[in-house]
């Protein structure tokens, strides 16, 4: 043990050492966290709408007042020709268009089906397919209200129905940063941890320090605690600090026991780590070891579950989804803050977790080679 404080020491001290590295650390993450929570959202509460108003009548006015009055649209144009809604679709001035016919309100008031036309920019297949749902609840919400004005709908009229009172658990104000900032404290973890880990033996090989460990009494389990240890602590460090940030900024919900969380965190910082070590112990050059890990966090990252869930990945992404660490974290990160998961509920994904740790430091043991 004593061997093994002697090199934790001597990685702290090269780790601090190092100033262009302590920005990269502690502060680039942090930044990240304010930026990407705020940017990496699937809501839309900004729709630009163009309007193609053939007829100009009150009740063309009336829908687009109901429109710009439900939060979700903003009008960006207005115009009786088809050619400038489709120009501004083309400009990126537009993400729909509205296109009432000449006789729209003349249908409406002679008690037949009136229809216009919705046009939407299906580029982004998500935004498309809100724009259409928004846009069929603003149409019911006024077709509700015409109803009612003529008097087609009364107490004595009116078909029975059945009422359904819904109730949003975990995130009752449907707060999308809720759902991101647990799992962008994931991927910032991962990519200190990987980068760390794996130019941390690559380095040794390029500035030459490592021949000096291989002469050396130092055993190779010795050898690679002292380089697991220090950058273990660093990311729950910066888990912490994360943590306290999503609370302070985003107000996120603790729901769950923290000491719950930062044990999985330990063992999700073995399993990456490890993973990085191996990494560091293959490649030759810190480009090379910088490369094979972003390789393995991109794959990571996309198919964790963090902007799409993982149960509509095909049926074999998702056997291959097994071997991501990344997804297991998520999971309990977000079951724990959010729901207040216990140790029972977490189970299986910490279990899995433990033997992914398990597996990568034993390849990284075995696959470095202390030779001379």
């Amino acid at each position: 043990m004593r061997t093994i404080g002697f090199l934790i020491q001597k990685e702290f001290l090269q780790i601090f050492r190092n100033r262009s590295m302590l920005p990269i650390i502690f502060a680039v993450p942090v930044v990240q966290l304010i930026i990407i929570v705020h940017a990496a959202t699937f809501e839309m509460k900004s729709i630009r709408l163009f309007v193609v108003d053939h007829d100009r009548s009150v009740l063309t006015r009336e829908v687009c007042d109901k429109f710009r009055g439900s939060g979700f649209f903003r009008i960006t144009g207005y115009s009786d020709l088809d050619r400038d809604g489709e120009q501004g679709m083309k400009q990126r001035e537009a993400d729909a268009i509205v296109v009432f016919p000449a006789d729209f309100e003349k249908q409406v008031s002679m008690g037949r089906d009136a229809r216009f036309q919705l046009i939407v920019n299906a580029i982004n297949g998500s935004a498309g397919g809100l724009i259409h749902a928004y846009t069929q609840s603003v149409v019911q919400d006024m077709n509700h209200n015409l109803r009612k004005e003529s008097g087609l709908i009364s107490m004595e009229t009116r078909p029975q129905q059945i009422d359904l009172t819904y109730t949003f658990w975990y995130n009752p104000e449907l707060n999308y940063q809720t759902f991101m900032v647990p799992g962008i404290l994931v991927i910032l973890v991962t990519v200190i941890s990987l980068l760390l880990s794996g130019m941390n033996i690559v380095k040794e090989k390029e500035i030459g320090t490592i021949e000096q460990v291989n002469v050396s009494p130092i055993r190779k389990y010795q050898f690679i605690a002292g380089k697991l240890i220090p950058t273990l602590l660093i990311a729950l460090f910066e888990l912490a600090f994360g943590l306290g940030v999503g609370k302070l900024l985003f107000d996120i919900p603790l729901e769950g026991n923290l000491l719950l969380v930062f044990f999985a965190a330990a063992v999700y910082s073995c399993v990456i780590l490890g993973l990085g070590l191996l990494v560091s112990t293959m490649t030759g050059t810190q480009q090379q070891a910088m490369f094979v890990s972003f390789f393995f966090m991109i794959v990571f990252i996309l198919m964790s579950g963090l902007f799409t869930a993982a149960e509509n990945m095909p049926d074999w992404a998702q056997w291959l989804n097994h071997l991501n660490p990344v997804a297991y974290f998520i999971r309990i990160i977000r079951m724990v803050l959010l729901k207040g998961s216990g140790f029972t509920d977490i189970r299986p994904d910490l279990f899995a977790l433990a033997l992914l740790a398990v597996l990568s430091i034993t390849l990284a043991v075995r696959r470095y080679r202390k030779t001379v």
